[in-house]
Parts: C-alpha cells; structure tokens; sequence
C-alpha cells in the first residue's frame, strides 16, 4: 500500500492512503487488486497475477501446535501488526480488541487488556474504542503499544495492569521499543520520541522530514550499546545517541532517484536488524546493506532489499524483495547464494528464520518453509485464509504469525 504525505492547513504532516490502483501500478509487492484481496484463480495466469503454488514433496513436518484470536485486526490499514515474545509469553494487540498475553507453549490466554478513554467527552464518541495499531512492544518488564490517534500506553508484563500513557502527534504504526530504561516511539510522521520507561515522562524526540509518496508502514528503532537506529522513508538509516536523542550519523542505503515520486520511494520499513557491531538494514528499492554499527561505516551493498524485516541466520540473511522473490544472502559479502522465485507477486512478509528453514507468509494466508541451504520449499501450512502481512517470530523453536484480522497461529517443527 502506498501512502501520500500531504500539509494540514495548521503546517503539521498528515497521511492519507493512495487509491488501490495506484498500489497496482506501482508496486509489484501490492501487485493487483486481486494480489491484496483474493479472489478466483485463472488457468491462464497473466503476469501481473499471483503466481500459482505447486506441489512439492515436504521435507520436513510442520504441526500446528495452537490458533487464538486477538480481536479486530487491521484488515486494510496497512500496519503490519505482528506478535512479539518475551519471557515465555507472547504478546499480541489489534485494531479493537485489546493488548492479549498468551502463554508460548499452549497458547492459553494469560491476561487482556482493553482500553478505555479517561476523558468523558472522548468517551461519548460515537468511535468509543482506542485503535491499537503500533505493536506491541516488550522488554524490562513492560507491554507498549501505540494507536492510530497517538497514544502510547504501557502495561506491566506480568499482570497487565496499565502503568502509564503518553501522547504523540501521529499516528503509531511500528511496535514501540523498549530498552536502557526507555521507551522509543516511532511516529507515521517521521519522528521518534524517547519516554522514560518508568515515568511515561518524554525524555527528547528527534524528527525527518519524509517524502510525498512512501510505503505504508515504519519499522521500530533497534537498539545497540548506546544507540538508537532509525530506518526512515527516504532510504536513509540514522543512528541517534539513546541517551538524548542527538545524531551521530546517517547513511544512503538505497538512493530515491528517477523521474516520479513512484519511482524514488525508498523506504526503510523493515526493522532493521543488529547482530554484534554489524546494522543489517534493507530498503524497499531492492538495496540490502551492511553497516558498522558504531561509526556508520558501509562495509558492503546488495543489489537484492525489500520493504520487510531481513531473517538471520548464522550465515545467511533472508529477504523477499517487493517483486514476491525470496533471496539467500551471504552475510559477509551480501551476494545472492540462492534465490526462490516461485512466490512472484503473492505479497510476501518479511521474513524468519526457524532451524535451518527460511519462512514468509503471502497474502492468502500460507507460510513457506525453504531450505536454508538451497531455497528449495520444505514445507507449507496454512494459518487461516487472510493476507500475513506481519514478519513471523520465532522464539523457543516456536514460529508465531499473524493475519491481517487478528488470528495467530503458531507452528512448531518435528
């Protein structure tokens, strides 16, 4: 989904989606009409259509170990809503219906949290509900989540009890991020704000213009020993000094050149992914680099990026491009060791990494298991019928994903 960035007459930055047609002629990750909403299959697949899966002999077994339901997700918003794990539990919120903590083994429902607006005159609204559409987000012992009027609020992981709530000027669709006792909140209009993690008070924010025409979605800041690295919509990544907000440096990952606003989007959606001193970071115009994290140095570009979260793994780095091609990448030189092209426009996630398989969800809701070795499928399971937009998460061998109405499922291998 693309969306336009336009000026309110105040001089504030406001978004607004694009028409679906629009999508379908920019974009080969939204691919067509029918790639976003379904429909009926043709024998004579034209080009622009979903390719159709084939049959394949499974190398490995997957079980479905539990589904649950966390109310009314995002369907067309365009968020990429997502689970996060921490401490055996797995967290998840959407649209209406709350914040949910599961239990990662069995799935059973630890506590829920529903929102309720303080405020009698918001409360008289015809629209009662808070719309959580930023995370969740987890860590020292808190649950936050943002909405799609701005507020942030945070629970206590245990027990779900609210601590506190704060307030930013745009929407929030990017899971906040929690670490060094803070909590970073990235905003739909370019800016992130640090809030103290005990208090709730803000601590400092930091703001980038972005483009007319971006990519709907943001990824979460990522954090490193001292740092906060940012992934912004005009191809840039920034780091930022955790304790105050002030750059340090920032780098091109792909450049927002050519002719139309359409063909310069750049964006950096997909959280980036920090292991050890190294920032693995992708753009939607196909660029994957990687940086050393501490002073911004490259130290090597690919010509293969997409718009969703990179997979790691112990030598390798998953990405799906915006066209529906899977890429194996070297992690020491991000040459392409393999590459899947048997998912073209079937509007992938990002992706993950579960054993030695490689896994992304489409549109129709499948997850693909492919060999990390080769590319080759392993495996195929179905999470329901809705689009998975969100990366999968893997945690204790466990693979969670989550469609686009607020089902998750999780699957385990054998």
């Amino acid at each position: 989904m693309i969306q336009a960035q336009k000026r309110s007459s105040g001089g504030a930055f406001v978004r607004v989606a694009a028409a679906a047609a629009l999508c379908a002629f920019a974009l080969s990750g939204c691919s067509t009409v029918k790639g976003w909403f379904g429909g009926s299959k043709k024998k004579d697949e034209k080009p622009t259509e979903p390719t159709e899966l084939t049959d394949f002999t499974p190398s490995v077994k997957v079980d479905k170990i539990w589904s649950v339901n966390a109310g009314k997700g995002e369907d067309r918003i365009g968020v990429r809503q997502g689970p996060v794990v921490a401490d055996g539990r797995v967290y998840a919120a959407a649209i209406r219906g709350g914040v949910h903590a599961y239990d990662l083994q069995t799935g059973k429902e630890v506590w829920h949290f529903v929102p309720t607006r303080k405020d009698k005159k918001d409360r008289d609204k015809k629209d009662k509900d808070i719309r959580l559409s930023g995370g969740p987000g987890a860590g020292d012992g808190l649950v936050v989540v943002g909405s799609l009027e701005g507020e942030v609020i945070a629970l206590d992981a245990a027990t779900g009890e609210q601590k506190w709530t704060a307030k930013v000027p745009n929407e929030v669709i990017s899971a906040p991020t929690v670490g060094l006792g803070m909590v970073f909140v990235r905003s739909n209009d370019g800016r992130v704000t640090a809030f103290d993690a005990a208090s709730g008070e803000r601590r400092w924010f930091w703001t980038r213009e972005v483009p007319i025409l971006s990519v709907r979605g943001n990824g979460s800041p990522t954090l490193g020993p001292g740092f906060v690295f940012v992934g912004n919509d005009d191809g840039t990544v920034q780091a930022l000094a955790s304790s105050d907000g002030r750059p340090t440096w920032d780098l091109p990952v792909a450049q927002p050149d050519g002719r139309t606003e359409l063909d310069r989007m750049a964006d950096i959606d997909g959280t980036p992914v920090l292991e050890g001193a190294v920032l693995y970071v992708s753009s939607f115009k196909k660029q994957t680099v990687a940086i050393d994290a501490p002073t911004g140095r490259p130290m090597w570009a690919s010509e293969h990026g997409g718009v969703g979260r990179l997979g790691l793994a112990s030598d390798k780095l998953i990405v799906a491009d915006p066209s529906g091609i899977v890429y194996g990448l070297d992690k020491n030189s991000g040459s392409a060791l393999w590459s899947q092209p048997s998912l073209a426009r079937r509007d992938l996630s990002g992706a993950a990494v579960q054993g030695d398989y490689a896994v992304v969800g489409d549109y129709d809701g499948y997850v693909h298991w492919m060999k990390l070795s080769t590319g080759e499928f392993a495996a195929r399971e179905r999470a329901g019928r809705k689009p998975l937009k969100a990366a999968p998460v893997v945690a204790d061998g466990i693979l969670i994903v989550q469609n686009v109405k607020g089902g998750l499922t999780a699957f385990k291998l054998q």
